[in-house]
C-alpha cells in the first residue's frame, strides 16, 4: 500500500520525563503505537521521527524505521502537524500518510482501518480519532473572582438530553490524503471523525494521567500486559 505511518517522538518531555519511552506495563509506551501500526498491515513504512538517540534505539528494536528531525522541529514550541508535514515531504511517493501519537496505548487496528476506509472513499482531506464529551459542554462554567460564571447561562435549565452532543480530538491518529488541499482547520469541513468509545481515550500529559491509563489498560485488556 502507498501509505506511510509517522510517529513523532521528541526526547524533551517536561511533565513526564522520557514519557515516550517510559515503561508502561512491561514495555516502552511508544512500542504500543509501533506494534499496532505494523500489525494493521496498512503501511509500507512505519517511521519514528525523533531527536533522541535513546528513543531511536527503542524504535528500531520494535522494527520501526527512524528518521531524525532538525533542531527547529524539536523544541517545546514545535507543532506536531509541522513535524508531520516535514516527514511527508522527506518521503515522497505516498498517497496517504497517518500520524500516530507515541502515547496511544489504546489505539486499535480496526479504528485505523476505519479511518483509512472513510478517507479513501470520500472527498475529505483528513480523518482522525475523536470521542464525545462526557458532560454537555453547553452547561460549562468558568471561575471569575472565585465565583462561577456560565459560558451559556441560557442552558442552565435545559435537560442534558436536549443539548447537542459535542466531540473532541481523541489524540490517537490522523490520516491525511496527501494530494488533497484544505483551507480549513483540521477539525473542520474537510475532515471525517472516527468516533471512539470514551473508555478507549485517555490523554497522557501528567503522572496522574499515566497511572490512570495503566489502570484502564489492565481493565480493558487484561491478557495483553506483562504481569
Amino acid at each position: 500500500m502507498a501509505n506511510i505511518c509517522i510517529i513523532p517522538a521528541r526526547g524533551g518531555s517536561k511533565r513526564i520525563p522520557k514519557k515516550n519511552i517510559k515503561n508502561f506495563l512491561g514495555k516502552p509506551l511508544i512500542a504500543y503505537s509501533i506494534e499496532t501500526a505494523l500489525a494493521s498491515g496498512l503501511f509500507k513504512k512505519v517511521v519514528v521521527t525523533t531527536d533522541d538517540e535513546e528513543i531511536a534505539n527503542i524504535a528500531k528494536r520494535y522494527n520501526a524505521e527512524v528518521q531524525f528531525r532538525p533542531k527547529e522541529l524539536s523544541d517545546d514550541y514545535s507543532a506536531t502537524m509541522d513535524v508531520f508535514e516535514y516527514v511527508i515531504d522527506q518521503n515522497p511517493g505516498y498517497e496517504y500518510a497517518c500520524m500516530i501519537y507515541a502515547t496511544a496505548p489504546f489505539l486499535q487496528e480496526k479504528y485505523l482501518q476505519e479511518g483509512f476506509d472513510k478517507l479513501q472513499n470520500s472527498t475529505a482531506c483528513y480523518s482522525f480519532s475523536a470521542t464525545s464529551f462526557a458532560f454537555p459542554i453547553q452547561r460549562a462554567f468558568k471561575l471569575k473572582d472565585n465565583r462561577c460564571e456560565m459560558f451559556e447561562k441560557e442552558n442552565f435549565s435545559k435537560r442534558s438530553q436536549d443539548l447537542e452532543e459535542a466531540y473532541h480530538d481523541a489524540g490517537q491518529f490522523y490520516w491525511r490524503k496527501i494530494a488533497c488541499r484544505s483551507d480549513d482547520v483540521l477539525f473542520g469541513k474537510d475532515s471525517i471523525p472516527v468516533i471512539l468509545p470514551r473508555h478507549l481515550v485517555q490523554d497522557i500529559d501528567t503522572m496522574e494521567d499515566f497511572t490512570r491509563a495503566e489502570y484502564m489498560y489492565k481493565a480493558i485488556f487484561p491478557n495483553k500486559f506483562n504481569k
